[in-house]
């Protein structure tokens, strides 16, 4: 059986990560074993409904994309996950997976960009990050971390040179959690201590607000 759980396929704006601003087809996986403090998609944790890895393709198609992102919930909670990432990159497009720290990436197709969110403190999932899968990472790959207080920014920034992370991912992000710390006091924090990171903002907040199937 190649069939997945599906929560929704839509098409919107990348409002996070390197290709933040363009086009993208999202297919959003249900379910996830982690519950993080701040997260925005608990309505993918359960329902959905069963899709081929055939049915998800010709979805996507219709949308005549260039850039696909597979994300959740956590996607790779579901083992067809990864012959579905290999079946969109056969397919032509630039695919991207939005994954937690707490799966292993090790089976990933090389074509895919991963974007690694790297559990903080203030998540409340600190204990589930494999510490593994950052030997994994190459450079088209991202690291993310979402951050909740000036505890996770320290924290963020010392396992940042812990692991050398800059030099390990393509690029380091680091995400103010959305109306929990302000964006610009993050920026300042960054800008200070001259870190070697990306500030991210989920542009899509900012256009349509918590809306579903932006």
């Amino acid at each position: 059986m190649s069939d997945l759980r599906i929560t929704e396929i839509f098409y919107s704006l990348q409002g996070e990560a390197r290709t933040v601003g363009l086009p993208t087809v999202f297919v959003r996986l249900t379910g996830c074993p982690l519950r993080c403090a701040y997260c925005d998609t608990e309505y993918a944790f359960s329902g959905g409904e069963m899709k081929s890895i055939s049915e998800i393709v010709s979805t996507v198609s219709t949308f005549s994309p260039r850039y696909v992102t597979v994300t959740g919930g956590e996607p790779l909670a579901q083992k067809n996950c990864w012959p579905l990432l290999k079946a969109l990159c056969d397919q032509g497009y630039t695919v991207s997976l939005e994954t937690s720290g707490a799966m292993d990436i090790a089976e990933v197709d090389e074509r895919v960009s991963v974007v690694l969110d790297l559990k903080t403190p203030g998540s409340g999932e600190l204990s589930k990050n494999l510490y593994g899968n950052i030997e994994l990472l190459k450079k088209k790959d991202q690291l993310k971390f979402v951050l909740c207080d000036k505890q996770d920014y320290d924290w963020a920034a010392f396992k940042l040179a812990e692991y050398d992370l800059s030099n390990r991912a393509g690029e380091v992000l680091f995400s103010a959690s959305h109306e929990q710390l302000d964006a610009a006091v993050l920026a300042d924090w960054i800008v200070t201590d001259n870190l070697p990171v990306r500030l991210q903002i989920q542009l899509h907040k900012y256009l349509w607000g918590e809306k579903q199937g932006v």
